[in-house]
């Protein structure tokens, strides 16, 4: 993930988590809507916020996410063969969940920053946002939606490196001898 990434998919995820923390329809008819309502009231700045806390999740998650679906890839193929459809599968899911526990506590402050904007509570940035929630809330606070989150990740993922190696095999089939 790159800055140039962050550029592009913060404003989506923001306008995202507006449309899905709205209570009433009043605020934000659409999508199209929702930005013209950031861009009038908060400014071009205004479809950045969480952006900060975007990039502190996904930069170190995506280099996580290959780590434990190679470690659990190899600990259940046997030495010298190829990862049957079993391994892929668990080693994909088991990546997903991996990646979305580290994720999830940066995932809690990039929402709620977001919605600072929204009419939620408003804080000063990634530290203030993190010490009101954990002094209010408790530590727990960065682990809501884990539990979901893995439910979701853990066929998503295995799902996708399945396809992703099966892929590989047809267009790139290992060379032999």
């Amino acid at each position: 993930m790159s800055a140039a990434s962050v550029f592009v998919t913060a404003p989506v995820d923001l306008v995202k988590v507006r449309l899905q923390g709205q209570t009433n329809a009043d605020r934000y008819r659409g999508p199209v809507h929702c930005v013209r309502v950031i861009l009038r009231g908060e400014g071009p700045r205004g479809l950045f916020r969480g952006g900060l806390a975007l990039a502190l999740r996904d930069v170190p998650c995506y280099g996580l996410y290959f780590l434990p679906y190679e470690l659990t890839c190899k600990a259940l193929t046997e030495s010298g063969r190829q990862p049957g459809t079993f391994a892929i599968l668990v080693a994909g899911g088991v990546a997903g969940v991996v990646t979305w526990a580290f994720a999830t506590p940066m995932d809690v402050v990039k929402a709620r920053l977001q919605m600072s904007g929204a009419g939620g509570r408003e804080y000063s940035g990634v530290l203030h946002c993190m010490r009101v929630s954990a002094r209010e809330e408790g530590m727990r606070v960065f682990f809501k939606g884990l539990f979901l989150n893995s439910l979701r990740a853990f066929p998503v993922n295995a799902i996708t490196f399945l396809s992703y190696e099966s892929l590989m095999r047809i267009f790139c089939p290992p060379r032999a001898g």
